[in-house]
């Protein structure tokens, strides 16, 4: 019996590994590239901008606060992100369901932010992480979120 269990806490390792692997995620790499495509579209429109990518978890995996960009445009971006992530919709979903009657009680939610500039990230139907971009006009935001996306 006892080295049954000894066997098994050496296994244990390797079978959570095994199922870490089958589960889809973002890598820094992907996060890294997704980042940058969204920084050379802000760039080419001259907006300066904050871009953050989290993971699935919404934890941060990479923020890029552009130079010239506003300090409050950092927690809005995570903001956006996190929304993207937590309900697995883009947050301009939300700012359109702002504009309509009883649209208000959207605000009511916690970890969402009703503007437009975050996106989810999805692999083979699986949510895996989210970008937030905020620094310009809301739409302008979901320009380079969806740039960056594209990206991935």
């Amino acid at each position: 019996m006892k080295k049954l269990a000894f066997i098994l806490l050496l296994l244990m390792p390797i079978i959570s590994q095994a199922q870490n692997s089958m589960q889809p995620y973002l890598t820094l790499e992907d996060a890294t590239r997704i980042s940058a495509a969204a920084e050379a579209k802000s760039k080419a429109e001259n907006w300066n901008m904050v871009i953050v990518v989290l993971d699935a978890g919404g934890h941060i995996i990479s923020l890029r606060k552009m130079d010239g960009v506003q300090i409050g445009s950092i927690d809005v971006a995570i903001g956006k992100a996190k929304t993207a992530v937590y309900f697995k919709r883009s947050t301009k979903v939300f700012e359109d369901a702002m504009k309509t009657e009883g649209g208000g009680r959207i605000a009511t939610l916690p970890n969402a932010v009703a503007i437009e500039g975050g996106l989810p990230i999805f692999k083979d139907g699986i949510i895996i992480g989210s970008i937030g971009i905020s620094g310009a006009t809301s739409a302008q935001d979901g320009i380079v979120a969806a740039v960056g996306l594209e990206a991935y």
